[in-house]
C-alpha cells in the first residue's frame, strides 16, 4: 500500500498534486510520503507484538534525516553501516540506545564514535573486527555490547549482488565456527555478548529462506546457552521484498513474517530485532522526471527523460524493474505506445526500460517511477556533472524540500586547484 494515487486525472502524493511539486522544485526529484513510511513501520511493529522487540530501519535504503525523524518519532530504531550513517541518525534525534551498528568494515574511528556517542550494539562480522573493537572499548574504559553475525549458508534466492547469507559471501562468521568465536568473545574484557545476528539478503519474496536461517539460529541459541553464553537478543536482519512489478505476486506481508518468527523463535524468550529497509521506504517514494524528447529510431521509439542513471541507478546496476506511469492519468481506452525509456547520460546503460508500454507521451510530460524510495537517492551520484536531485517530503496537504538541488556553481566549487595550477 502507498499514498500515491490518481485524483480527477492527476497523480497525487497524499493530498499534494505531483505536478504542483514539479512546478515548485523542477525535475527530476524524489518525493516521499510520510503516511506510507509510518504505515509500513507500524505493520512491522505490530507483527512483532508477541515479544519484546525493536524495529530498526535499515537507513542504507534511505538516509535523509527528515525521513529518519519521521520514523524515529513513530518508534523506530536505526540500523547503520558507517560513521556517516551513525551521525545522520543522531542528527535526526535517534538516541544511541536505539542504534545498531552493522557492516563488515567498521574502522577504529567509527567504533570510537559510536562508543562515545552511545550504541545499542555492534553486529560484529569477524574475529579481527572483534579484537579491534575490544581494544577500542578498553582504551575508552567502556564495554561494547555485541552480537556476532552468523552466516548460516542459506540461499536467499535473490539477486546475486544482494545475497549475503551464503558461504561464499563476505558477510559474517561461518555457522560451523560460531562456538569457537563466541568462546573467544567471552575472553575479551571490553566486550559483552548480548545475542546473535543473522541477515541473508535483500528483496526476498518468500519466507522459506528466512525460516531455514532462523531454524539454524534457534538451534545455535540453545547450543550457546549450554556453553554458558547469555543469549538474550536475536537480531534477524531485514530483506523482505516489495512488488516492484505490479503484475507479480505480492511478497509475504509483515504479519506473515512476524508469525513465522514467533513460530520459529518465540519459544526462546529472546528480545527480537529486525532491520527492514526496502519494505518501509521503497513504496514510500517516487522519482518524478520530465520527457525531453520523443525520438524515433530504426526499429523503436525512445522516451528521453531528464532523469538519468546517476539519479536512479537500480535499473542499470541490477536490471531492476520500476513501474513508470504518467503524472496525468490516461483517458479510459487510451491505446499504449511502446518505448525504450532512457536518460541523457552518455552510456547505453542509461536505460530505465526497454519496449515498455505506457500511454503515448509528448515532450514536457511528467512521468513517475514507482517504488523508488529505497536505494534511489542514497545511491545517486553526480556522474556527467549532473547535480544531485532534490528530495521532497509530503505530509497531508503540505510538502517541503528536504534536500535541495545544488547549483552548478556549488557543485563545481567543491573542487579545488593545486597551487601550481593557479
Amino acid at each position: 500500500m502507498d499514498h500515491f494515487l490518481y485524483r480527477n486525472g492527476a497523480l497525487y502524493a497524499e493530498d499534494v498534486a505531483i505536478a504542483d511539486i514539479a512546478a515548485a522544485v523542477g525535475t527530476p526529484f524524489y518525493v516521499y510520503s510520510t503516511a506510507t513510511l509510518t504505515r509500513h513501520f507500524q505493520l512491522f511493529d505490530e507483527a512483532l507484538g508477541f515479544a519484546d522487540h525493536l524495529v530498526c530501519f535499515a537507513m542504507k535504503s534511505l538516509s535523509n534525516i527528515a525521513v529518519l525523524r519521521v520514523l524515529a518519532q513513530a518508534g523506530a530504531g536505526m540500523d547503520v553501516v558507517s560513521g556517516g550513517e551513525y551521525l545522520r541518525a543522531k542528527a535526526a534525534g535517534v538516541p544511541g540506545d536505539r542504534i545498531v551498528f552493522s557492516g563488515v568494515g567498521k574502522t577504529a574511528d567509527e567504533m570510537r564514535m559510536a562508543l562515545q556517542g552511545g550504541i545499542r550494539q555492534f553486529n560484529v562480522e569477524s574475529e579481527p573486527e572483534m579484537v579491534a573493537l575490544d581494544a577500542v572499548a578498553r582504551s575508552l574504559g567502556k564495554i561494547a555490547p555485541i552480537t556476532l553475525r552468523i552466516n548460516p549458508d542459506v540461499d536467499a534466492k535473490t539477486h546475486a549482488k544482494i545475497a549475503t547469507g551464503k558461504s561464499e559471501n563476505k558477510f559474517g562468521i561461518p555457522i560451523s565456527r560460531a562456538r569457537e568465536v563466541y568462546a573467544l568473545a567471552a575472553t575479551l574484557k571490553g566486550l559483552k555478548v548480548v545475542g546473535i545476528d543473522v541477515h541473508i539478503g535483500s528483496q526476498l519474496t518468500e519466507l522459506a529462506p528466512f525460516e531455514a536461517a532462523y531454524a539454524k539460529v534457534a538451534e545455535l541459541t540453545e547450543v550457546l546457552r549450554a556453553d554458558g553464553h547469555q543469549i538474550t537478543r536475536l537480531d534477524l536482519g531485514g530483506g523482505l521484498g516489495i512488488p516492484y512489478e505490479r503484475s507479480n505476486a505480492a511478497p509475504p506481508l509483515p504479519s506473515d513474517y512476524g508469525a513465522m518468527i514467533e513460530r520459529t523463535l518465540g519459544h526462546l524468550g529472546c528480545e527480537i530485532e529486525i532491520e527492514p529497509g526496502r519494505l518501509i521506504s521503497g513504496n514510500a517514494g517516487l522519482m518524478v522526471s520530465q520527457v525531453i524528447y520523443v525520438k524515433s529510431g530504426e526499429d523503436r521509439d525512445f522516451l528521453i527523460l531528464d532523469g538519468a542513471m546517476n539519479d536512479l541507478i537500480r535499473p542499470a546496476m541490477y536490471d531492476a524493474w520500476h513501474d513508470i506511469i504518467p503524472v496525468v492519468e490516461p483517458a479510459p481506452g487510451t491505446e499504449p505506445a511502446r518505448y525504450d525509456i532512457v536518460g541523457p547520460v552518455c552510456e547505453s546503460g542509461d536505460t530505465f526500460a526497454k519496449a515498455r508500454e505506457v500511454a503515448p507521451m509528448q515532450p514536457g510530460d511528467l512521468v513517475a517511477f514507482r517504488s523508488a524510495g529505497a536505494y534511489g537517492a542514497v545511491m545517486a551520484s553526480e556522474y556527467n556533472s549532473r547535480p544531485l536531485i532534490p528530495e521532497v517530503l509530503v505530509h497531508g496537504d503540505q510538502f517541503a524540500v528536504i534536500r535541495k538541488r545544488p547549483s552548478y556553481e556549488e557543485m563545481i566549487a567543491r573542487d579545488s586547484l593545486p597551487e601550481w595550477l593557479d
